[in-house]
Formats: structure tokens, C-alpha cells, sequence
């Protein structure tokens, strides 16, 4: 008998060999069929694979990411298994689950052409084979046996695949009905649960990411168990069309890109850049009120600055490449990342423990090399400004100083009215070392410092094993905007490996020399992401207190253009931002144009409203709200802002 410890803490016996299945049979008929994959001991698996030892099991259901992602694994091999028929002599290169569906890469042979025509084609042939209910069977296979397999079926990059990456004795493959595919897995028992297929796009993708290497053709896709479930979603994609940052940016003359200046690298315009400085504003207020002092560092650092950080090594092919000066070994690069410039602050000059914690804070512009066909908007761009800030600290105040920025990150949540979202502790993977930085008592600590300040904060945190920073865990914060997509905005990550890497140190109430505990915090993540977020989410209606043009004034004629300005002008002296649409054009019109431009209020002025000192009120949405005094009008927008602020002031 082994002992099978479930989610809640409580333990069962079960025989050797026991599955996945069997163990929610055992518990429920109902859970049994709604089940797709479970999680043994942290990897998630098969339904019927085996369990042969003492194990921790959480099992997936649809409402579950692991499960998501094992049924919209099956539904790429799905994918492929169609394209295969319909296009005989494809290619095949790598088709994984992603956030939202799947997506494969194939090369069609020559002549054959996979266009959106085809669509409504593959998704017929998919849902044919899927009403097959075929078995989805893993097989562990030497590297010579996949090699001769794949060889056989002139699958290429399956081939290049193999003997460039596999090493033999870890490779499996996956068939249902007449296709395999190597692959690690996990997916769904058999292809009967996938009800509702939409194939959604496709694009051009280079083999391995490689732009030297040939392009493949990438088709998307997206499944679920439930027809209703589909249509669900194609609603919120046509909500989302109207929500799309890059429209509403651009007719609120937000932001802008140039060809000339560079690919994702964003310009602000001047209401967008209105908009950034009070996103700024608003977090050094709240930041004060915790001891940050601000710095500002450079855009570029010298190239042994990154080497010493470790950021060269674990980030060298994501940033732009060493720029080179006319002295001899002399190497520069554009800042990838704020943290070690804090770092060289912190040695600047001997710290005593009376000085920590030390909160240095920066809103600090860093570069990443994106590749042109990963850029998107605001969300994935080349240059980016973090709102960035790293603690110095004892180690017996790195729990307080996490509670801390959690709170932060929550006042910052509640002023933008993010209810919805969830918090996820990424920890190191224990099956792959190598890929992180310091010792295994330090990971250790820093783990549980994150899951014990989780638990003080009541926080049901989930908690992800291969997701933390090379340098320590991360605790980060993933919200539902207003149509239930999630977004990772915030973040705060444990580090003890910098300060040892660039020996910092202060003295200890004993006299000896001790290194700090460095938290990296930022509640936006960069302001390009957190601003297309917030976008999407208000469908670009801000709160007042944010919103480039709280009024738009628009006088009927050019007559009254003269008591516009008047208007304005007053608004000014007391705080309230407006702006004039004097154009010679119909009110009607000019009402349309602003209220594509998202301003709050609209205020009509014309021959009465110049008579007796007052403005017609329209407001965004809601149409017209009378006349006002200009004085009692700036007082009640005033107000509004006041009652929006309450948690910053």
C-alpha cells in the first residue's frame, strides 16, 4: 500500500500502481469525469499514469491552469494529427499549449499554402477525429528508436529536435490514432473531451525563433469541453477588439511608434505622458509614507557590471549587444535591469545596521532585445520604465518589509479597482539546479519567508515550482481585468545571491560584518504594461484624478470662443484640467469627438451659459446633467478626485 496526502492534508491508502483516475473514482463518480490531469509530487501528469510510491496529488479540473493546459496540449497534437490528413508531406517543428489555447508550427510542402480560408477546413477535420474519443498513449523510446521513427516519417525538424536536444532515456512520445509526436507531456486520457474548436489565427514563425533559420507557418488555436464555453469566448475576443490598447491609445493620442526611431520603442505623447507622470506622482506618494528615498541611475552600465550581477549570463541573449568605445576592452550596454546600479548605491559608503532597512526607489527606464515578431503594443516593447525599487535589509526584517510592499501593491490594486485577482509564489525548480543562482539554505529561507508572509496577509497564495528569478523566489501578482483576462502586474522577489555577489555588507550591533537581505519590488511591473492594462480594463475611460483632460469645453460658435477661454482659464487657477474644441465645427460633432477621446465631462458653453457665468454639464456616457456655476462644476469635479484619492492621501 502507498499513501496517497491530498491538497486539504488528509491521507488515503491506496495499491501500488494506483492512477490518477482511480483516486477520483474513489472519491466521486462526478469528480471522476470532470477530472483531466493530476499533479504528483509538484509535476503534473497523466490521468493513468501509474503512482508507485508515497506521493502529494492534486487533481485538475477545467477551472484549473494544469488542467487547461493538458487538455489544450492534446488539442495542438489534435491539430497536427488533422493537418497531417488534410496536408499530406507536412512538416512538423513545435506546437505547444499556451495561456489561452495552443498553437503548432508546420511547414507544408512546397505548393501547399495554410491560409484563413482553410479554417473552418481543420476545424471540421478536428472535430471529426476528435468525436473518435482516440487514446492519447505515452511510450518512453531510446533516442536511436526516435531518430529511425521520425527518419521514417521525414520529419526534419523532428530529427534536428532529437539530436540536438533529447538525451537518451528521457524521451517520450505521444500517439492518438495514426499520430506521434514526441513530446513530455501531460496531456488529457483520449481526444472525446475536446466538444468546440476555433482555429483563431495564423502567422509566420521562425524555426526555433532563429530569423537566420526558414519560416514556418504558426496556426492558433483554442478548444474547451463545452460549446457554451466557446461562444463565451468569442464574445469577450470581440470585446476585446474594442478594447485593444493600440486603438484606444491612438484615438486618445496616447502614444505613438516610429519606424525611424525603432521597433518597440515607445514614444509618449503629451496626454500620455500627463497620464504617466500621475501614475508616478501617485506611487512616490504612497512610497513616501513607507522611507523611499529616489534615485537615478543611468540608461547604460558597464559590461562587467552585469557580469559581476549575473545578469550577462542568465539575460545576455534578451539584451541589445555590447556597445563598444574607442578605448581598447572597453564595454558598455543599455541597462537591462535596475537592480545592480542599486546595488553599487548600496556600497557607496559603509552602512551600519541604524541604516536599514535602506528603500532605494527609481523609475527606471531598462532595454530588452524583443524579437520584431514578439513586439505588441505597449505590453511587449523594447524599452520599458519599471517602477522599481530594492530594499536593503537585516535578515530579521525581510518578513516586515515583504508585509510592507504587499501592502502597497494592495493600496495600489484598490485605487484602480483590481478586486479580482490572484497571487502566485514562484519558487526554483528542484529538478533543475543549474539554473539558479546561491545555496540551497538561502533558497531555503527566502522561500519560506514569501509563504509565511503570504499566511500572515491571509493570502491563498498558489504556489509554482520553475517560475522563481535566477536569484531568488518571487511572489507576483496576477489580475482579472473587466472581461476576465489575467494580467501579471505586480511583483516582489527575495534576493540573498546580489549582496554576496556584489559583497555588500554593514556592521552589526556586534561590530562584525554582515551582508543584507535585498526585496525587489515594483506594484505596475514597468508603466508601458501596467498603462495597456488599465487601458484595457477602463476601455480607456480613467478615473478623474488620472485622465489626461478631465473637461472638454465646447463653445457653439466661434462667438463664444472668447468665454471658453475664460472658462478654461478659471479652471485652471483651481486644478481642474480642460482643454478647448474651438474648431468651426456642428456641437454635435465636436460632442462625438470628445466623447471618443474618453474625456470625463463635456461642458457646452453658448449665449446663456456666457450670460450668467455658467456651463452646460454633459458627462461621459451618461449625456446631459444641466447647468452649473463654473464655480459649483470645478468644486464637484474637484470632489470626485478627493473621494478617488482617499486611499493615497
Amino acid at each position: 500500500m502507498i499513501k496517497i496526502t491530498f491538497p486539504d492534508g488528509s491521507v488515503r491508502e491506496y495499491e501500488q500502481g494506483v492512477t490518477g483516475l482511480q483516486i477520483a473514482e474513489s472519491i466521486s463518480p462526478a469528480l471522476a469525469r470532470n477530472v483531466l490531469a493530476c499533479g504528483v509530487n509538484g509535476e503534473t501528469v497523466e490521468l493513468n499514469r501509474p503512482i508507485n510510491e508515497d506521493a502529494k496529488i492534486e487533481l485538475y479540473k477545467w477551472e484549473d491552469e494544469e488542467g487547461k493546459h493538458a487538455f489544450w496540449h492534446t488539442s495542438a497534437h489534435l491539430l497536427a494529427e488533422a493537418l497531417q490528413e488534410l496536408y499530406p508531406g507536412i512538416q512538423f517543428g513545435f506546437g505547444p499549449a499556451i495561456e489561452n489555447g495552443f498553437f503548432y508550427d508546420v511547414m507544408p510542402k512546397e505548393g501547399d499554402v495554410i491560409k484563413e480560408s482553410d479554417f473552418e477546413k481543420i476545424e471540421k477535420k478536428m472535430k471529426e477525429l476528435a468525436s473518435k474519443d482516440e487514446p492519447v498513449v505515452r511510450k518512453e523510446i531510446s533516442k536511436a528508436d526516435a531518430l529511425n521513427e521520425f527518419k521514417a516519417d521525414g520529419q526534419e525538424y523532428k530529427c534536428e529536435h532529437i539530436e540536438q536536444d533529447l538525451a537518451d532515456g528521457e524521451i517520450t512520445t505521444y500517439t492518438q490514432g495514426n499520430f506521434t509526436d514526441l513530446c513530455k507531456g501531460p496531456h488529457i486520457m483520449s481526444t472525446g473531451a475536446i466538444k468546440a474548436i476555433k482555429i483563431t489565427s495564423v502567422a509566420g514563425a521562425f524555426w526555433r525563433g532563429d530569423a537566420k533559420r526558414e519560416q514556418m507557418t504558426r496556426i492558433y488555436g483554442i478548444s474547451f469541453p463545452k460549446k457554451k464555453m466557446l461562444d463565451e469566448y468569442l464574445v469577450m475576443l470581440e470585446e476585446a477588439k474594442k478594447r485593444d490598447h493600440r486603438k484606444i491609445g491612438k484615438e486618445m493620442e496616447l502614444f505613438m511608434f516610429s519606424e525611424r526611431v525603432g521597433k518597440g520603442l515607445p514614444i509618449w505623447l503629451p496626454a500620455g505622458t500627463e497620464l504617466r507622470l500621475r501614475l508616478q506622482d501617485m506611487l512616490r506618494r504612497i512610497q513616501k509614507r513607507y522611507g523611499y528615498q529616489e534615485v537615478i541611475t543611468p540608461h547604460i552600465g558597464s559590461k562587467n557590471l552585469y557580469v559581476t550581477s549575473g545578469h550577462y549570463a542568465h539575460y545576455g541573449k534578451d539584451s541589445f549587444q555590447p556597445i563598444h568605445t574607442p578605448e581598447e576592452d572597453e564595454e558598455y550596454m543599455l541597462k537591462p535591469m535596475n537592480c545592480p546600479h542599486h546595488c553599487e548605491v548600496f556600497a557607496w559608503k559603509p552602512r551600519s545596521y541604524r541604516d536599514l532597512p535602506l528603500r532605494i526607489a527609481e523609475f527606471g527606464t531598462v532595454y530588452r532585445y524583443e524579437k520584431s515578431g514578439e513586439l505588441h503594443g505597449l505590453t511587449r516593447v523594447r524599452s520599458f520604465t519599471q517602477d522599481d525599487a530594492h530594499i536593503f535589509c537585516r535578515p530579521d526584517q525581510v518578513k516586515a518589509e515583504f508585509l510592507n510592499v504587499m501592502d502597497i501593491i494592495h493600496t495600489v490594486f484598490s485605487i484602480f479597482n483590481f478586486t479580482d485577482f490572484e497571487a502566485q509564489i514562484s519558487l526554483r525548480d528542484p529538478n533543475d539546479r543549474e539554473k539558479y543562482i546561491g545555496s540551497d539554505e538561502v533558497w531555503a529561507e527566502s522561500e519560506q519567508a514569501i509563504i509565511d508572509a503570504c499566511k500572515e496577509k491571509g493570502l491563498n497564495a498558489k504556489i509554482e515550482y520553475g517560475e522563481a528569478a535566477f536569484y531568488g523566489p518571487k511572489l507576483d501578482f496576477m489580475v482579472k481585468d473587466a472581461i476576465g483576462r489575467r494580467w501579471q502586474l505586480g511583483t516582489i522577489q527575495v534576493d540573498y545571491n546580489l549582496p554576496e555577489r556584489f559583497k555588500l555588507e554593514y556592521t552589526a550591533d556586534d561590530n562584525t560584518k554582515k551582508t543584507p537581505v535585498m526585496i525587489h519590488r515594483a506594484p505596475f511591473g514597468s508603466l508601458e504594461r501596467f498603462t495597456a492594462v488599465l487601458i484595457e480594463h477602463t476601455s480607456g475611460h480613467f478615473p478623474l484624478w488620472l485622465t489626461p483632460n478631465q473637461v472638454a469645453i465646447l463653445p457653439i460658435s466661434e462667438k463664444y470662443n472668447d468665454y471658453a477661454a475664460k472658462v478654461v482659464k478659471y479652471f485652471d487657477t483651481v486644478g481642474v484640467r480642460a482643454t478647448i474644441d474651438d474648431r468651426n465645427e456642428k456641437i454635435g460633432r465636436k460632442i462625438r469627438d470628445n466623447e471618443m477621446k474618453r474625456i470625463p465631462y463635456m461642458v457646452v458653453v453658448g449665449e446663456k451659459e456666457q450670460a450668467d457665468g455658467s456651463v452646460a454639464v454633459r458627462k461621459q456616457g451618461q449625456g446631459d446633467q444641466g447647468s452649473m456655476s463654473m464655480e459649483d462644476f470645478a468644486k464637484k469635479v474637484n470632489d470626485e478626485v478627493v473621494e478617488q484619492l482617499k486611499a493615497i492621501n
